[in-house]
Formats: structure tokens, sequence, C-alpha cells
């Protein structure tokens, strides 16, 4: 095998402490199963020290991948960042773009998000490890880089799910075997596709056949479970209609895996795998918790290619700013609106993401928060035909 040089030879570990998101009016949390640490476990490890399954429903009915599908090994691999101990994991868009779960890049609210200059992706991590950075890595301009849902995701209703995706453009085009399409979907077909056996999962997991594909068998995805209706579901989350909420099994290292439809062209993506919902009964007494019973796991969780096909499409052509005199430039063509109130530091960051946006909903634009050429160019052009038009009579 090709093991090309990475970050270093060091090895994914164990699965660490899942994150929690508590849901205080429904007594509900969701559970964001699919990130793993990254650390240098013992090369055999015993069984006391083997991880368990986090997010399996029902039986465990992960296998190693399927030789039908063994072309579908070149265009996923792992996303990692040594430094904040995150592993994903993450497939091939573009030749040189990458989707994975936005809350392995961002994290959560409230938690310091890691450097996006740390991370790398690793191509058919079980074969070849074909290793590459985040484009802007030397320049300090990865954040131009990545587009997601949201740049902070929120633990509370209503929780921020089905923005729990983003893209990632690569240093070099890495995704040299192959791309997967991006189909969105209504979810109403993909529950009837579903209920066909059409729909899989692939994803990279530490507690099954560590750090090789595994496939998850057709599973279902539905509206409601047991114990846990469609309506009541709602209250929880933010545009629930791009929730997919599925029984594929998955595990540590899965968030960012795609949920896949079988066609007669191959697989092609329907959603991406983000999380657990899991239902915690408490007892309250006078506002306060008295008693905890066990948590309960619901379904999976993962959101329609429907909530970020559109932004995809628009990453893909976007020409990106590459200088911080350019960004510079921007921010105060911005600031001349009044949408931007930061420095003028030429440094791509949150105030300059939500001012874009702001730009971008007011003159009817896909929203990406991006900072392109093409943004730039326009805000001159409207600057310079407003300098053109005549002085109001008085």
């Amino acid at each position: 095998m090709n093991h090309r040089q990475g970050p270093g030879q060091r090895w994914l570990g164990w699965p660490r402490g899942c994150l929690v998101i508590v849901v205080l009016a429904a007594a509900t949390v969701w559970v964001h199963t699919g990130a793993a640490a990254w650390q240098t476990p013992a090369p055999h490890p015993s069984p006391s020290l083997r991880p368990q399954p986090v997010a399996v429903i029902g039986t465990d009915e992960r296998v190693p991948l399927p030789p039908q599908y063994k072309d579908l090994q070149g265009k996923l691999g792992l996303l990692f960042n040594p430094r904040s101990r995150m592993v994903c994991t993450a497939f091939c868009v573009a030749p040189d773009i990458v989707a994975t779960a936005g809350h392995c890049l961002f994290r959560i609210a409230g938690e310091r998000p890691p450097r996006i200059a740390d991370f790398w992706f690793a191509r058919s991590y079980d074969a070849v490890r074909d290793y590459a950075r985040v484009a802007g890595h030397a320049t300090g301009t990865t954040g131009q880089h990545v587009i997601s849902g949201a740049a902070t995701l929120n633990m509370r209703p209503p929780i921020d799910a089905t923005k729990d995706w983003a893209f990632v453009r690569l240093a070099r085009p890495t995704c040299s075997k192959g791309v997967l399409p991006v189909r969105p979907l209504p979810t109403e077909e993909i529950i009837a596709a579903a209920a066909a056996k059409r729909v899989f999962q692939v994803s990279y997991h530490r507690d099954f056949t560590p750090w090789k594909l595994a496939y998850a068998r057709p599973c279902a995805i539905t509206r409601s479970f047991e114990g846990a209706q469609w309506k009541t579901i709602t209250e929880d989350f933010s545009e629930p209609d791009a929730l997919l909420l599925h029984t594929c099994d998955t595990g540590g290292a899965s968030s960012g895996s795609p949920l896949l439809l079988e066609t007669a062209h191959g697989p092609e993506v329907i959603g991406i795998n983000v999380g657990t919902y899991v239902q915690s009964k408490v007892e309250m007494k006078e506002g306060e918790v008295v008693r905890r019973y066990k948590s309960e796991t619901v379904a999976n969780t993962g959101v329609g290619a429907v909530a970020f096909a559109a932004k995809l499409d628009a990453f893909r052509r976007a020409a990106i700013l590459s200088t911080a005199a350019q960004i510079r430039d921007l921010q105060t063509a911005l600031k001349r609106r009044q949408l931007y109130d930061g420095a003028l530091d030429g440094a791509y960051g949150p105030a300059l993401r939500i001012a874009i946006e702001a730009y971008e909903k007011a003159h009817g634009l896909t929203v990406t928060g991006m900072a392109t050429q093409a943004l730039l160019k326009r805000l001159h052009g409207a600057a310079a035909e407003k300098s053109k038009a005549p002085p109001a009579k008085s």
C-alpha cells in the first residue's frame, strides 16, 4: 500500500465522550455520537478497552464494505485535527472539495472552535491515505475556504441539526478517484426510497473494524417513532423539514458520512449523518430535576441534501478572495453600507460572514457568506453606479 506522508505517524484512537444537547422543555437530548478522538492507542487493545457502539439502532448490522461498493473507498476519507483531537468522516463532492458535518469543524455554541488550518483530509484512509490540507493554510486564509450551515450550532431548542453541514476546499485536488453526486430530494421521496430498501450509509468507525469503511445495511427513514411523534420532534429542531431521522447503524467518527440512495447510476448522496436523537425522562420538582431515568435512543439524525445542495453549487463555482488587501476592500465596501461593524483588518471572520449573508439576503442572492471576487465586483459596480447618478433635485 502507498502510505503518503501525513501529519506524523500517529494513529486514531478511542471515541471521546458524546456531546449532549439537553432539550429542557421536552426532556430530550441530541447527541453528536460521530466525532472521535485522535490518540495513540495500544496496537492490540484488550477487550476491556474496546470501545462500545455509540449509535447502533437495535441489532448491530454493520459489515465491511461489500465488493459492489469498492469504488466508494476512493471517494471517502477521514477529516481530522490532531490539535483538537477531532476525527470525522468526509466525502468527495468535487476534485478539491469534501463534505462533512459542521460540528466537526466548529464544535458547538459555547465551545472554542479549533483552527481550520490544523485540519487534514486523508482520502481512502484504510488503503492509500492520500493526505491534503485545507486551502489557504499557508497564508492564513483557510476560513475563506469553508462554507457551512452555521458557524455556531445551537444546542437548545430549536436545535440546529439541519444546519450541521460543511464543505471544505482542499489545497490540492485530492479527490482523483471521482466524487459522490449530491441529489436533493423531498423527505417524502426519501422515506419511500428507504421503505424500498434503497437507502444505506457508509463511513469510518472507531468501534467497528477500526478505521476501515463500514457498510450500514439498507435502513429506515421516517418521521415518527414509538414514544416520539413528529409533532413533538418538530418543536425541538429548527427547519425540521430537512431533518432525516434514520436507523442506519453508525459509530465513532461517522459524523459527516453520506446517507446514500441506490440508483441505476450508482450511489447518490441524499443527506449527511450528524448525530443521534435520544429521549431522557426526568422527574421535575419546583423547576429542578430530582430524578433521571435511563435514556432511550430514538433514531440517528441526518440533514437532507435539500438544505445544502444549492450552497454546494455556489461553492464549486466561487472564486474566493485570496489576499488580505481584497478582504479589507470587501470589509470597507460593506461598512459603507452599514452591514459590517468589525475591524478593517483584512481577515475573514464571523462578523464579515454575517455582513455578507445580510447583503446576499437583502439582494435576493444565494446566501453563502463567502468572500468572493464576484461579490467584491458587484459591490464596486453598485458604488460606481451610485456615484454616476445625477444629484436629487431639491
